[in-house]
């Protein structure tokens, strides 16, 4: 009917009691510049949303390929063998060839020992706090306490690292060193310990927060089912909701892993830049981003070994993060359970 009347170009007076329905339709003209602005508008909308991804690929793909080129460069001049398996880190060396310096040991397992040192202290103090938290505030904790206790463990996310890095060098590790005097231990005034408890205490927000997450995902049914069968809550959190949310709770540790790994202030300010291979907590040690901002602090030549060495340990930083998120995502992936 609105063909017909398209075609004949019969105008109806709307008023009119013999006008057809189909026609009413037609009191407001079809206008086709509105339907292609609005198009010029969703595709514009679309192109920024590309750019801005593109934006993010590119600069992801920039880092990678800067790293790796100019860790080409550092193992043309040094072996990958000494890098990855020597076992003595001091990467001083002559600028000028009129300079006398040591030829520079290269051996990048102190570092790596240290890392995972204190990386391992963090995860010991994080993994427990963060997931007993997260399981009060998601079973057994009221409305109103939930509303005062998260915000205030997040509070703890917003933190600048370098206020951890001052409470850790001027309060914890003083703490550990009069604590060890009193019951004759030898504690250095920069300790992974120290590092790693401040550390620790700074992972717990992560850890807690998304463990809260998965553990909320998990249906109330299956809560309800375990206890309509007898079980107490704490039985039912054991056996029932934490085997259901242990994928998330498995990535959950694992990022704050990786954001262990990757943490800078608190490790330069409490744990000291001794590169010693030693597996005591109570002595100095280094890890991979502290040497990266020493070894790019100051004027460098960006042609010599030891400032090209920072740019294969934050090769080597990037590939042992991305790892750990791969891993992550794995396990998320592979033991994920669908609920309706």
């Amino acid at each position: 009917m609105i063909a017909q009347l398209l075609e004949s170009n019969e105008q109806f007076d709307v008023d009119s009691p013999n006008m057809p329905n189909e026609a009413v339709t037609l009191s407001k003209p079809f206008n086709i510049t509105t339907r292609n602005s609005s198009n010029i508008g969703e595709y514009a909308i679309k192109f920024i949303m590309v750019a801005c991804s593109m934006v993010a690929i590119a600069v992801t793909v920039g880092i990678v390929f800067s790293l790796f080129f100019e860790s080409i460069s550092f193992f043309q001049r040094v072996s990958i063998s000494e890098f990855l398996f020597g076992t003595k880190w001091s990467p001083q060396t002559a600028l000028r060839a009129d300079q006398v310096a040591a030829e520079g040991s290269f051996g990048a397992v102190p570092l790596i020992t240290g890392t995972l040192l204190i990386s391992f202290i963090a995860m010991c103090v994080a993994t427990p706090l963060g997931l007993f938290s997260a399981i009060y505030l998601s079973e057994y904790a009221s409305r109103r306490a939930r509303n005062v206790i998260k915000p205030l463990l997040e509070i703890l996310a917003g933190i600048p690292t370098v206020v951890y890095g001052f409470f850790a060098a001027l309060t914890v590790a003083p703490m550990l060193r009069s604590t060890g005097e009193n019951i004759g231990l030898n504690v250095s005034s920069e300790s992974a310990l120290a590092a790693g408890l401040v550390m620790g205490i700074m992972i717990i927000p992560l850890i807690s927060s998304l463990s809260d997450d998965v553990i909320n995902a998990v249906p109330q049914s299956l809560r309800d089912a375990s206890l309509g069968l007898g079980s107490t809550n704490s039985e039912t959190i054991r056996k029932v909701v934490l085997p259901a949310a242990i994928p998330g709770i498995s990535g959950s540790l694992l990022l704050g892993a990786s954001r262990a790994i990757g943490e800078t202030m608190i490790v330069v300010m409490a744990a000291g830049l001794a590169a010693n291979l030693t597996a005591n907590p109570l002595e100095a040690v280094t890890t991979i981003t502290a040497q990266i901002v020493a070894l790019l602090t100051g004027d460098q030549e960006f042609d010599s070994a030891k400032t090209l060495s920072a740019f294969a340990l934050g090769l080597l930083l990037f590939i042992v993060t991305l790892i750990l998120n791969m891993i992550s995502l794995k396990i998320v992936n592979k033991y994920r359970e669908q609920y309706d």
